[in-house]
């Protein structure tokens, strides 16, 4: 396999309420807020949370979609989530996660086993949603 230098930076998931995204991803998910005092005091337009030390998840509040003007279209992204984001979890990290988001009631899949992706096929793997309806995989591999 050829040596790649590239790492995922971060992707941008549209909230309604950022503060309450960053409460989920926090509480819920388990993942750490960035800069959340920082937006909730006016001096940053988003909050994040962070996945690892190379990658966050950028908390876009959709009051900025109109100021999206980076390429033709970006606007008209508010609002229509990704397909959906896959974290990766240690078997216990796994299990923690499922169990906090049935405590909080949050909808989630049935367990599928041998599903294919970046590390190969992952033992299990399972979907919930966000408070604004991003779908995310949670997997764990062996």
């Amino acid at each position: 396999m050829k040596d790649n230098t590239t790492r995922l930076d971060h992707v941008v998931l549209w909230a309604h309420d950022p503060i309450a995204a960053a409460d989920f991803y926090e509480k819920a998910v388990g993942l750490l807020p960035v800069r959340l005092t920082e937006y909730a005091a006016g001096q940053v337009p988003f909050p994040s949370v962070r996945v690892n030390e190379e990658t966050i998840l950028d908390l876009m509040p959709l009051t900025l979609a109109e100021r999206m003007t980076m390429v033709p279209g970006a606007a008209e992204s508010a609002g229509h989530p990704v397909n959906h984001v896959c974290l990766s979890f240690e078997a216990d990290g796994f299990e923690a996660l499922r169990a906090r988001l049935e405590e909080r009631d949050v909808p989630v899949s049935d367990i599928s086993h041998d599903s294919f992706g970046a590390r190969g096929m992952a033992r299990r793997s399972f979907y919930f949603r966000d408070p604004d309806g991003n779908v995310v995989e949670a997997r764990h591999y062996e």
